[in-house]
């Protein structure tokens, strides 16, 4: 191994995250580091992170145990770089075997894999040593014998570490492959060694698809715990930048991470919040007379006009000489359709629309100065973004380069033996690329600045749509030759989900930092209304959707157990205590069940801390609505600090009066209509009923004292003495929220 000369300093903020071991920086991690050729700030956070994520698995000290971790990243973000850290620390802390499953197709785990030998550099000549005992897919008896000898190595004391190699199993997320693996491992006695599994892009094809049928597995989950037991001592690490799927599947699922561990992506990093909400102007929307799957005779103007800007982006880079560099590209992906057929229809499209330009360009007539014309719009729309944009002359002039050397290649499975093409990035600078789902998860396009994405939405599963997302990445120092075509649709989806992306990553990073288990994590978050977190299949469990928008939260079923009663009840007394109440503006002829008295302009965040996050909603339904609103309340008062809010106090006629029961019944499915009505007579200075009541242009909270009876009759008591709450929503807080 060559010599370390480069010192990573490593500061932890919050110290050692509670329960979790202290794992041990040495030779092997620091190789990869100093290999590594990422800013030393970038260094010193994947160096914290390994730590942590390493700190979080099953100790190497111990006999046996099993735990599952979730490692979340944004798209194109760095995973495989965090994956391939934590196998070399795990090499430093005496984990004898790594298995990383990656991919589910060729070119996926091909282009996983390659990346993993080559930064732990088992391949290259960086190192002497023979660390690393890879086996891909392993297979057979001749592979079975050649991991035993390693195991036996780490269990013979007499073994240096030195002379002990860690065996690196790559497989792809086949049902086929893992049960090769199995019954390689089946053959071996791995009591006592400790295991990391990783699993690449987790949310894809591990999970359960027959979640909702008890009892079934599918294939290849199935063969993921057969995996698992044949080790009595792991961790299984899932890696995804879509973490909705893992953390929704049903709490005892073998699959739903116990902790967490949220990735810091790298200097020059561009995402969603830089797309869709910093450099909007990077996003086209294609026309929805222009959305086809390659139906019509002629390409749509927006295919065309992305074509010009891709094209005019690669002679930009002829012109300043980086295509001579063969560790650079520049390329176009064009996302028709999920099924191929339509893929064929785009390449003529694009290969013919190429070569009538090239042939254009070679002649100077009325024609070229038309086309040149076109060229010149879509070079001023480069220009708004291009700092060092070349002129357009220049351009011009290596036009017919870029486009001459630009392969054009449809990745999909339709060739004549079913596979999926491997872009080979060394051959050509700049590609055009036409595919749909094997340029979809995880799969890397370099140097992508044009995408033009006409597919729509489908039944919008967030995860599915956001792993389309192959325009993120390390762009920053190219990105004002980054365009973006979508439909409106397909637009919006990705501006929210932004939203739901940062909510879910802060509260993820709330529980890494505290230590605390994912199975105390309330299942809520910011999602569209219109889109799914997930495919409904892998989930055992329901959800509620919704959004408080100019509306009111009622609880249907206000009462519970004796405790949560009583606790209500003091919270809610506590509180009322506390205010400076003055009576409610009311008609002389309204009765003692129509006062109230009431507080203005609280601090809401008052509110929320002292009363609101306190109180116990235990009705499954109610409940999953009263996170909800406190999800919206809480995203108002993190953009408004100075919110403020209305308290009423039902039936307390003046802030010196006892606080009056209000006597409600139970209907035929045990539920309370909990407001009193408007006066049916409708005459003036008539009682306009409690949902009515103050300035609704901010949140209005209303505390109710309670008497349940089983039935109109009032024979009997169900519960008295309860105590309970309604809000009301305005519109300005309106957010759609998902809660499990």
């Amino acid at each position: 191994m060559r010599n370390i000369t480069e010192t990573i300093d490593v500061v932890t903020n919050n110290g050692p995250t509670p329960g979790s071991w202290e794992p041990a920086v040495g030779e092997e991690f620091l190789g990869l580091l100093n290999y590594l050729t990422i800013p030393n700030e970038s260094k010193a956070y994947v160096t914290e992170e390994t730590r942590r994520i390493l700190g979080r698995c099953v100790p190497p000290t111990t006999e046996s145990g099993g735990r599952t971790g979730l490692v979340v990243g944004y798209v194109q973000s760095g995973k495989t770089l965090s994956f391939t850290a934590v196998s070399a620390l795990a090499r430093d802390n005496n984990y004898p075997i790594l298995i990383v499953m990656a991919g589910i197709s060729v070119p996926l785990s091909g282009q996983s894999v390659d990346r993993l030998r080559k930064d732990l550099r088992i391949d290259g000549n960086e190192r002497t040593d023979r660390s690393w005992a890879q086996f891909a897919n392993p297979k057979g008896k001749v592979h079975e014998d050649a991991i035993r000898r390693v195991v036996e190595n780490w269990k013979d004391p007499s073994v240096s570490k030195a002379d002990r190699q860690t065996v690196l199993i790559t497989v792809m997320k086949n049902h086929t492959h893992l049960r090769n693996l199995i019954e390689v491992l089946g053959a071996l006695n791995l009591q006592g060694i400790p295991t990391l599994i990783v699993d690449d892009e987790a949310d894809q094809a591990s999970l359960n698809t027959k979640a909702q049928k008890q009892g079934e597995e599918s294939t290849t989950y199935a063969k993921i715990m057969d995996l698992c037991r044949q080790i009595p001592h792991h961790t299984f690490i899932q890696y995804t930048a879509t973490p909705q799927a893992p953390l929704l599947i049903n709490l005892i699922d073998k699959l739903s991470p116990t902790f967490t561990e949220v990735l810091t992506p790298g200097p020059g990093y561009v995402g969603g919040r830089q797309f869709f909400h910093n450099h909007s102007e990077l996003v086209h929307t294609i026309p929805e007379s222009e959305a086809t799957d390659g139906e019509t005779q002629d390409p749509p103007d927006s295919l065309v006009y992305s074509m010009q800007l891709y094209y005019l982006g690669v002679a930009a880079a002829w012109s300043f000489g980086e295509n001579r560099s063969n560790n650079k590209n520049r390329s176009m992906l064009i996302h028709p359709s999920h099924s191929t057929e339509p893929h064929n229809q785009f390449f003529r499209w694009v290969d013919e629309t190429q070569k009538r330009w090239q042939q254009t360009l070679e002649h100077d007539d009325e024609d070229r100065e038309e086309l040149l014309e076109e060229f010149k719009f879509a070079y001023d729309d480069l220009a708004k973004t291009v700092e060092d944009l070349p002129e357009f002359d220049r351009l011009v002039e290596c036009l017919p380069l870029a486009m001459r050397n630009t392969p054009i290649m449809k990745v999909n499975s339709r060739n004549a033996d079913g596979r999926t093409p491997i872009v080979e990035w060394r051959k050509s600078y700049s590609y055009i690329l036409i595919g749909g789902q094997a340029m979809d998860r995880g799969f890397t396009v370099e140097g992508l600045t044009v995408t033009y994405m006409s597919r729509g939405i489908g039944v919008g599963n967030a995860d599915t749509l956001q792993q389309r997302a192959r325009f993120f990445g390390y762009k920053e120092k190219y990105i004002g030759y980054c365009r973006i075509f979508l439909d409106q649709k397909m637009k919006r989806a990705f501006k929210e989900y932004v939203d739901f992306e940062e909510d879910i990553r802060k509260q993820l990073k709330d529980y890494s930092n505290n230590g605390k288990p994912l199975s105390e994590w309330k299942r809520a978050f910011f999602i569209a209304d219109f889109l799914n977190p997930t495919r409904k299949n892998v989930l055992k469990d329901p959800y509620t959707k919704g959004k408080l928008s100019d509306s009111w939260f009622t609880p249907k079923i206000p009462h519970g157990s004796k405790e949560s009663d009583s606790q209500n009840r003091q919270i809610v007394d506590n509180f009322v205590s506390s205010l400076s109440l003055s009576p409610d503006k009311s008609h002389h002829e309204w009765t003692s069940d129509q006062k109230h008295a009431f507080c203005e302009k609280l601090s809401l965040q008052k509110v929320y801390e002292e009363l609101l996050t306190k109180f116990l909603v235990t009705n499954g339904n109610d409940s999953n609505h009263y996170i909800g609103l406190l999800l919206q309340i809480k995203n108002h008062i993190d953009q408004n600090p100075n919110a403020i809010c209305s308290v009423y106090v039902m039936r307390k006629e003046s802030p010196e009066s006892e606080w009056q029961v209000r006597e409600r019944s139970l209907n035929e499915y045990g539920r309370v209509d909990l407001s009193q009505g408007r006066d049916p007579s409708g005459r003036p200075g008539s009682y306009h009923g409690d949902e009515k009541i103050g300035d609704r242009t901010d949140i209005i909270i209303q505390l109710y004292k309670l008497r349940l009876f089983a039935d109109k009759t009032k024979s009997a008591v169900v519960a008295d003495d309860i105590r309970t709450v309604a809000v009301w929503v305005p519109k300005k807080m309106a957010k759609s929220w998902l809660v499990q």
